[in-house]
């Protein structure tokens, strides 16, 4: 399984989200699991250019010099210098998977409530739009799926799609429409996810979002059992892996009582693990 991973994509742990520190433990454990089925990948980080398709270039440049909020609502000069790092995984994966036709892991989070003007919800730059925009202008594809299976609502990549006036990306959020297992029940989701997928089958590209945080123990989620999450992974793989894909971590706040950050999000890091786990098994 290739992975786009660089260390510079870490930051320091803010407030109650491990989102700017979880890329690194997530490798680490799938090393530890997996060994050499990892291969990891470096990427050049995104320029303010590519993120600035994506985003108000004011905006983008106000984060950057710390004079503007990042998405975790403070000025850390050490979030502003991960996140070219960020997208630029996300860049780099979408390139790799459209020439060569696979499905690639970007061990990424902290996208999706990043609007065109504004971070916010521990998102800063929205790097699902800027990968999905970095391809399209390089020629790379005609249309785009983002299947966001993130617990909650993708507002900012509504927000981009809207302000730049998108009709070629094919967008899918699950916090749309669930928000409690009740609504999930009765093969609810399952008919949303075949649904959604159905309609991603006409792009050359699907963005995936495979977040930890619909689990039902999650504190900011809970619709999911742990099989529930394994078979939409897998529905997923199966129907849209003949397509470019690549799939990131999304959101994830477990937490546990530990004497490592590892063993703290342990249940975060599992599901990851049975993402990665199905990636290899569905494309062995």
């Amino acid at each position: 399984m290739k992975v786009f991973y660089r260390p510079e994509l870490v930051a320091p742990a803010q407030h109650s989200s491990p989102s700017a520190h979880k890329p690194r433990l997530v490798v680490e454990d799938w090393i530890r699991h997996f060994g050499d089925a990892i291969e990891v990948l470096g990427f050049e980080p995104a320029s303010d250019e590519q993120m600035g398709r994506a985003h108000d270039p004011d905006f983008v440049a106000g984060v950057l010099s710390g004079s503007l909020l990042n998405g975790f609502g403070n000025r850390d000069r050490r979030v502003a210098a991960s996140l070219p790092f960020t997208s630029g995984s996300m860049v780099a994966a979408a390139e790799h998977a459209v020439l060569h036709r696979e499905v690639v892991c970007s061990p990424t989070s902290g996208f999706h409530h990043a609007g065109y003007h504004n971070a916010g919800g521990y998102c800063t730059f929205n790097g699902l739009m800027v990968a999905a925009l970095a391809v399209k202008d390089a020629g790379l594809v005609q249309r785009v799926a983002i299947l966001d299976c993130d617990a909650h609502y993708g507002n900012g990549t509504d927000s981009i799609i809207r302000t730049l006036n998108i009709d070629w990306i094919e967008h899918h959020t699950q916090g749309l429409k669930f928000s409690t297992a009740r609504q999930a029940a009765s093969c609810a989701y399952e008919s949303w996810l075949n649904a959604a997928i159905e309609k991603c089958l006409a792009c050359d590209l699907v963005l995936y979002q495979a977040g930890a945080d619909p689990h039902m123990e999650d504190p900011l989620g809970g619709i999911l059992t742990t099989e529930q999450m394994a078979t939409r992974d897998r529905v997923v793989f199966e129907k849209l892996g003949h397509l470019p894909m690549v799939w990131n971590l999304a959101g994830g706040y477990q937490v546990v009582l530990g004497d490592t950050e590892a063993q703290r999000i342990e249940p975060v890091l599992a599901l990851h693990r049975q993402t990665a786990n199905l990636h290899s098994e569905v494309f062995a």
